[in-house]
This record gives structure tokens, sequence and C-alpha cells, in this order.
């Protein structure tokens, strides 16, 4: 729920908000997103817990790329976030509107899949921490396909009504994460799409799938809805486009429920296939992508005990049929040896 929050502290944050954002106005996009990046990378430097984590992570996905090029991927990660949170989130309803969006936004392909998955049914479009994610749900919304997004608010009221207001204003409809279930029912039944952000970690009870060769907790209730209401999902991402305010919409992957109707653990397969095509959007675009997150935080259960892994999950792993079976076992001797560390700690 909310935190409670001093009507003083909300004030204090939210005019300066506003006045930034007034002053902003009176300098070009590309001039802001100079700023932007400059203010982040102060912000890579001056944090140094966050920049080693951001690094990290890197290596740990790209164990073949050398120190330098994961610290050069970091910094550039950290100046996309504050272009997203300091330029494009205002200058998106100022210029990308319905008659002006094809001078910022490029659908290609992805225009001809949008359509077709959107009939006569609900689909679930999933993005991840990666490229904009914000421009993702607002875009196909101005485009003519209004959708609703699960997010969290803010904590600052304030704040949070005024970006509501920047996020709403061509069609796209936010729901909150608190009380969206009879929301999502209503717009399931009118046949119309839902967005939602699906790389956070989602804690020790969630399902463990492969994401850069680890296993990395993510929610089940994505998975349980397509299943429910028999819904597509598309995997897809806003990726910036030579670090201007353009954008290109790709659709990585397109998941029907016969797909995983015959499958032996639907609930895995659908949760695991949407995650390895937020995977492969990351891997085109590594610098977009927000890798100070915390993505796995959270362990399964057999390592935090020490044990090996168990013959279910290797099951579920193996029977994935995008990884090969090297990648199937470095998987699992990875998680394996993780719990071989713990029980050593343990002792």
């Amino acid at each position: 729920m909310p935190r409670n929050r001093s009507v003083l502290r909300n004030w204090a944050e939210y005019l300066p908000a506003r006045a930034i954002a007034s002053l902003l106005q009176c300098f070009p996009v590309e001039q802001n997103l100079a700023t932007a990046a400059w203010g982040g990378r102060m912000y890579y430097r001056l944090s140094a817990k966050r920049r080693l984590r951001a690094i990290c992570n890197i290596q740990d996905a790209f164990p073949d790329w050398s120190r330098e090029c994961c610290d050069d991927v970091a910094r550039r990660s950290v100046e996309n976030m504050f272009q997203l949170a300091g330029v494009d989130a205002l200058a998106m309803p100022r210029l990308v509107t319905p008659d002006r969006w094809p001078e910022f936004v490029d659908l290609g392909d992805a225009q001809h899949q949008v359509r077709r998955m959107m009939g006569d049914r609900s689909t679930l479009f999933i993005t991840g921490h990666c490229g904009n994610w914000e421009m993702l749900g607002y875009s196909i919304s101005v485009v003519g396909y209004p959708l609703a997004a699960l997010a969290r608010p803010l904590d600052n009221p304030l704040l949070n009504g005024w970006l509501l207001g920047l996020r709403q204003a061509y069609g796209l409809r936010i729901l909150t994460k608190w009380g969206a279930t009879p929301e999502m029912q209503k717009i399931i039944k009118a046949n119309e799409p839902i967005g939602f952000i699906a790389d956070q970690n989602a804690g020790d009870n969630g399902i463990f799938v492969p994401f850069f060769g680890r296993l990395a907790s993510t929610y089940k209730s994505i998975g349980l809805l397509a299943m429910k209401y028999e819904l597509p999902l598309v995997v897809t991402m806003a990726e910036r486009i030579n670090g201007g305010f353009k954008y290109r919409i790709n659709v990585q992957d397109a998941i029907e429920p016969e797909e995983w109707a015959d499958q032996p653990d639907p609930l895995y397969y659908i949760t695991a296939r949407y995650i390895h095509g937020i995977e492969q959007m990351v891997r085109r675009a590594p610098e977009q992508y927000l890798w100070m997150h915390r993505r796995w935080k959270s362990r399964p259960r057999h390592e935090r005990q020490g044990q090996d892994m168990p013959q279910m999950l290797e099951e579920q792993i193996r029977s994935l049929p995008w990884l090969s079976t090297d990648e199937c076992e470095a998987v699992i001797d990875r998680s394996n040896q993780e719990s071989k560390l713990n029980r050593k700690t343990a002792e």
C-alpha cells in the first residue's frame, strides 16, 4: 500500500519537478537529452553501490565481455534511464500526438503484428525494463490501439496525478497494482489489451525461469491470466534509435494459446518463453536495459537450502524448446553451484 507522507514533503518534491519541467520546454528535446545524459553520467560516477551492481549484472549476463565494455554499457544504461525519466516522459504528450507520431515512432512490421493480434479478443502486451517502456504503451495507444497498463503508483500523490495526466493524454489507461484485478476482468471481457512490465523480481515464492543463463524469480500472475482466459501474448519493446527522441517498436515474440496447450507445464512454458523474449530484446540493445535493478535477488528454495536442483525443475528447464542441451545444462549447473556455495557457507 502507499506510504504515509507529509503534505509538506509532497509539495517540496512536486513544485521543483514542475518548475524543471517548465524550464525544459524552453529547449529543444535533443539538447535536453544531452543534458539528461550528462546527469546520468554524474550519478553513475557518484553512486558506487549501484554502479558496481550494474557492472556485476552485465558481467554475469555477458561473461565474454571485458570489464571496460561492461562499464561502458552500465554507464550508458544509467544515461538512458535519466533520459527516460527527465525528458521523454515530459516530451511525449507534446510531440507524440495523433498527427505527428510518425516523426518519432517507427512501427515497422510491428503494426501488422499488433493489428493481427488485436482482433475480437484481449491481448497481453509484455515488455521489460528495456528501451522505453513508457513510450511503448503510450505510442500504441496514440496510433489507435488504446490499452491499459499495470503500474505501481508513485508515493507522492501530487507527482503521481501529474504524471498520470501526461501518460494518459491519448488513450493509455494506467491501472494501479492495488485492486487491479476487477478492472482487468472488465477489460478482458471488453476484448481490450493490457500491458505489463514483466521482468521484476517476484520474491522467493515466484516461478524461477532462465534469464541470461541464471534462474530469475518471475510473477506467476501473467501466465495464469493468459491460461484462464486463453489470451495471446505479444513480447515487444520501444527501442531508442541513435540516442535521440525517436523509437522503433519491435515485436520479439507472439505466443498463441494453442502453443502451450500441449505443454507438460503450461504456466512454466508461458513464463519462461516471454522472459526469453525479454532477454532477446535486451541482447539487441543492452545499453537500454535497467541493469541497476536487482533482477536476480531472490533465489529458489533449493539454492537457499544448499540442495541440488529438484528433478521436477530440471525437467521443466529441459522441456523448453528454445534452449539447447548445453544451455539447459549450464542453467542447471549454475544453480547447483550456487547451492553448493550456500551449503559450504552454512557449514
